[in-house]
This record gives structure tokens, sequence and C-alpha cells, in this order.
């Protein structure tokens, strides 16, 4: 399944202009990237997907209808998926799109290489006896 053109539109719409932002067509639909970190994603499964602090994930999920996602068999906190039936109104979307991934803005940065990461290392200096 696709994702959502017009709620893509409106998550376009209500996130306005930002320097930071980009979109990238990843898992089936179209992410929201906040400095090269995804932040709400018109999902190709239907509704968003929406990265909110994991602190407040179990909340959200008791609190609303949002559900945690589901990644290759596995529970993801910090990620929710918001069904289309929810999202009616743009008060409703408002409620997802910018307000809980503005939460991600101050702790996203450009991914650094890990020290450890075997791109990073130097090769072994070879010495010939």
């Amino acid at each position: 399944m696709a994702y959502d053109e017009d709620l893509a539109t409106r998550i376009r719409d209500l996130i306005g202009p930002d320097p930071e932002l980009t979109e990238k067509k990843m898992f089936g639909g179209l992410a929201f990237l906040i400095r090269g970190h995804m932040a709400i994603s018109a999902s190709g499964q239907g509704g968003v997907l929406v990265h909110v602090d994991p602190g407040r994930s179990a909340g959200l999920v008791a609190t609303t209808k949002a559900t945690t996602a589901v990644m290759q068999g596995r529970e993801m906190p910090g990620w929710l998926r918001v069904s289309p039936g929810d999202l009616a109104s743009d008060d409703d979307l408002s409620r997802w799109g910018w307000t809980s991934a503005s939460g991600t803005r101050g702790r996203c940065r450009p991914s650094s290489p890990r020290a450890g990461s075997r791109r990073n290392r130097r090769p072994a200096r070879r010495t010939w006896t």
C-alpha cells in the first residue's frame, strides 16, 4: 500500500517551511526528517508513524489511540503508529505532527561515525621483518 498523498500534504502544510527539514521516501511511506532524523512519516500502512520521546511513549499509548510501532517483530518504544481515523481533522494531525515530533528537535543532530565501527578504523600498520 502506498502512502496517502493527501496526508503527506497535510503534514507538509502543518510543518511549514523549515530549512532543517527534508523529505525522503522510506519504509513504504514519506518520511519527514529533521537534521537527518525521522520525526514523522505518512505511513505506507496508513496513518502516520511518529517519533516521540521514548519516556513519553507508554503514557501516550495509555491516553490516546496510538499504538507502539512493531518493526521486524519487535516493539519500538518511541515510535508510535496513529491510524488514519484518528487523523481526520487538522487539529488531530497537529497533535501528532509537529507537536510530538518537535520533542526530538533538541536532541537531533547529524549522526557521526562511531569510533569503533569497522569503516572508521585505520588499516593495521604492517611491518615487514
